[in-house]
């Protein structure tokens, strides 16, 4: 038998009949038919959407600023968010002590990402409290309670947009490292952040 011999007119017949097979019969590139959100999903969707505005508002107002006691107002996409309290930093561990409220009005925020889950488009009206540690470095872990009683939220979750309307929603959520949990207007979350 003699050995194959590869010339330019055979190697490109080859990347043809491999491209051909990729494209025809493979169906690993295929992407997935779109997830549905129900159940508890708005609400973690919703969950997910009030913890990533909190930390955009938390390093709009107060990351960089002196510690102690903080009162910082920024505009939000529309409206706007006031943080008053207390936060003392811990530079050993990387870490900052919060007791935080955000009193926001009417304040929009939106994320539009690739995972369907991800993407949020809310107003948030009523006070927020937020205690507990945040941290920059993998030496501390992040441990925070946010709770209110009465916070409206207005808007879309998830992709394709799910509309979600509370107008006094009661939030009970912890976080721990990357994971929040708790409740939500009611409904149980879990969210990996």
């Amino acid at each position: 038998m003699r050995p194959a011999v590869f010339t330019p007119l055979t190697s490109a017949f080859i990347a043809l009949s491999c491209g051909l097979l990729v494209a025809c019969g493979n169906d690993a590139g295929a992407s997935e038919p779109p997830k549905t959100c129900d159940g508890s999903c708005p609400a973690e969707v919703a969950a997910r959407g009030l913890r990533e505005t909190l930390k955009l508002a938390y390093n709009l107002t107060l990351n960089g600023k002196p510690v102690g006691i903080q009162d910082a107002s920024h505009p939000c996409i529309s409206g706007d968010v006031r943080v008053t309290g207390e936060a003392y930093s811990n530079a050993d561990q990387g870490s900052t002590e919060v007791n935080l409220t955000y009193v926001f009005n009417a304040c929009a925020y939106r994320q539009v990402d690739a995972t369907q889950a991800e993407n949020y488009d809310l107003v948030f009206d009523g006070a927020v409290h937020q205690s507990g540690t945040l941290t920059v470095q993998p030496t501390a872990t992040t441990a925070i309670i946010i709770v209110s009683d009465a916070l409206a939220i207005d808007g879309n979750v998830f992709a394709p947009p799910i509309e979600f309307h509370e107008p006094a929603c009661d939030v009970r959520l912890q976080q721990s490292g990357n994971k929040l949990s708790g409740t939500l207007c009611g409904t149980a979350v879990g969210v990996s952040l």
